[in-house]
């Protein structure tokens, strides 16, 4: 008997503590909502202001997000990074958003910390750069313009 391969559909990520929030059974320290953005400041915080801004849209990865949700986001960073900095009193900070558990995210829906640094509290950062082959640069910055429908 021949197996039929039946397309695998997304499942729908499982259930996280941004939802119970977003439902009100969990309370927060809320910040900012609109219609797609919730912000709240985090409850480990690396420093006083930490905040996480997330979209109302259940979705555990950045690239799985609808145009008009990241959108949202977009829109909203900047004001919430300006009232973080504002009333922090800090000038310098970090917008981290990570996708996976090998890229350290925890909670499996989107979210953005926006982090103040002032002195030693804050993000720490540990960065390795590496040399660029630039042949190998240009094959890739070419696929990716395809995938995006970009011409040469």
């Amino acid at each position: 008997m021949k197996d039929h391969h039946v397309p695998a559909v997304a499942a729908e990520p499982a259930a996280t503590i941004f939802d119970k929030i977003l439902a009100g059974q969990i309370p927060c320290h809320r910040v900012y909502e609109d219609d797609h953005v919730l912000a709240f400041l985090d409850v480990g915080p690396l420093s006083p202001g930490h905040t996480l801004v997330i979209p109302k849209e259940r979705k555990a990865f950045l690239h799985e997000l609808s145009d008009e949700a990241g959108a949202a986001i977009g829109r909203a960073l900047p004001r919430i990074a300006r009232a973080v900095i504002e009333a922090t009193g800090a000038t310098d900070y970090n917008v981290l958003q990570n996708n996976g558990a090998a890229a350290h995210q925890a909670v499996f829906h989107v979210h953005f910390h926006v982090i103040p640094r002032r002195g030693a509290q804050g993000l720490e950062i540990g960065w390795a750069p590496r040399s660029i082959d630039h042949a190998d640069a240009a094959d890739l910055a070419g696929r990716l313009r395809a995938l995006l429908g970009q011409s040469d």
